[in-house]
């Protein structure tokens, strides 16, 4: 069997191990760009060979404004994947993305700021420009959207996620914000990762989770303990869709 992954896992908060992965092998990988956020776990899932990490590391106590974003992703490229499934966790502002459910986004808009978001910076030839038009792979979020149907897991297809810096929630003037902007979902960790896999030619799909109303959208606070409970439902849904999600993927 070819020892080539077919696929990487990033996972976000709330999915720091994958439940039905047989572990074969950990991986440690030094990067020209620093540490990433964890050992690569390889393994089985549905009888092919995946490869996860944990984006805020095995014990979730990296913050998003802190993963090194550059180093996870170079990881995954050095390892051969040539597709990648993020998981990040969202707060819903469009009315019919309820807590629990789950969300592929086919847009993003990035508003964080300071983040190493290039790997095209020193030592070049000529200035390096990717094209972003579309920043999700069109075969892979369709994949995602037949597995979930396959399995019995209803996703939202297409949403604009817009990325915030972090750690900190939201306010509710910012969330009006980016609903006027055009958002349907925020969160904090779909940029630059997603930029950096299309530089590095990745196919690059995000499977997001909602874990809370957005500020303003529903009640006066939001509490660690709803996004928790929200979390655990979501992430069930999420282990199930790629279990059927991954057959449909070709090599």
């Amino acid at each position: 069997m070819n020892d080539t992954p077919l696929l990487a896992i990033i996972g976000g908060t709330g999915l720091t191990t994958l439940k039905g992965l047989e572990l074969t092998r950990r991986e440690a990988v030094n990067t020209p760009f620093g540490e990433p956020s964890g050992p690569l776990v390889h393994g089985l899932l549905a009888d092919r060979r995946v490869v996860f990490l944990a984006r805020h590391g095995y014990g979730s106590t990296i913050p998003p404004h802190r993963v090194n974003y550059r180093a996870n992703l170079w990881a995954l490229h050095h390892c051969g994947v040539g597709n990648v499934v993020a998981v990040n966790a969202v707060g819903g502002i469009r009315g019919d993305l309820a807590p629990g459910g789950l969300v592929i986004p086919d847009q993003i808009i990035d508003y964080t700021f300071s983040r190493k978001h290039t790997f095209f910076e020193e030592g070049l030839n000529h200035v390096v420009h990717v094209d972003f038009t579309h920043p999700y792979c069109a075969t892979l979020r369709q994949a995602l959207l037949a597995g979930g149907r396959a399995g019995g897991v209803e996703a939202a297809d297409g949403a604009t996620y817009g990325a915030t810096q972090g750690p900190r929630l939201e306010t509710a003037a910012e969330v009006d914000r980016l609903e006027r902007d055009g958002c349907d979902v925020v969160g904090m960790t779909g940029m630059p990762e997603a930029g950096l896999a299309r530089e590095l030619g990745l196919c690059y799909a995000s499977c997001n989770v909602v874990a809370n109303a957005a500020a303003g959208r529903d009640g006066d606070t939001i509490t660690m303990a709803e996004i928790e409970e929200n979390l655990n439902r979501g992430m069930e849904r999420v282990r199930t869709l790629l279990e059927y999600t991954i057959p449909l993927i070709e090599t």
